[in-house]
């Protein structure tokens, strides 16, 4: 499995961005792809997830409301809109897959990562 992620830059607090993730190489049907993000100097902490037997959702409670995850089957791409955006919300966002249908936002149950892209909230 290779995922690519993309979107990532530098934006004000209160400011929006859309990452994206593109995927292939998935042999089964259901499985799900999560957000993951880093800070300097913390451990990787799931953001979200979606999974593809039903497009169902999960957020971390610090990002509900305000991020959300979708996905566009055609295009074999997960997006992550984020508004609102919070100094907080700074880290590199990786995407991740795992080969069960089941959401989770523990990042050891998932397999495959993409490098990350640099999100950066600052005025």
């Amino acid at each position: 499995v290779h995922l690519v992620e993309s979107g990532g830059g530098l934006v004000q607090p209160g400011g929006s961005l859309t990452l994206s993730c593109t995927f292939s190489g998935f042999t089964l049907e259901y499985y799900a792809i999560g957000w993951f993000r880093q800070a300097p100097g913390t451990e990787r902490e799931g953001v979200s997830c979606i999974r593809t037997v039903d497009d169902s959702t999960e957020y971390v409670d610090s990002v509900k409301g305000r991020f959300n995850i979708t996905r566009d089957n055609a295009k074999n791409t997960v997006y992550l809109q984020m508004n609102n955006l919070k100094p907080e919300d700074t880290g590199v966002y990786y995407c991740a897959s795992r080969s069960f249908f089941r959401c989770d936002l523990r990042a050891d149950v998932f397999g495959s990562w993409g490098q990350g892209t640099q999100v950066t909230v600052s005025s």
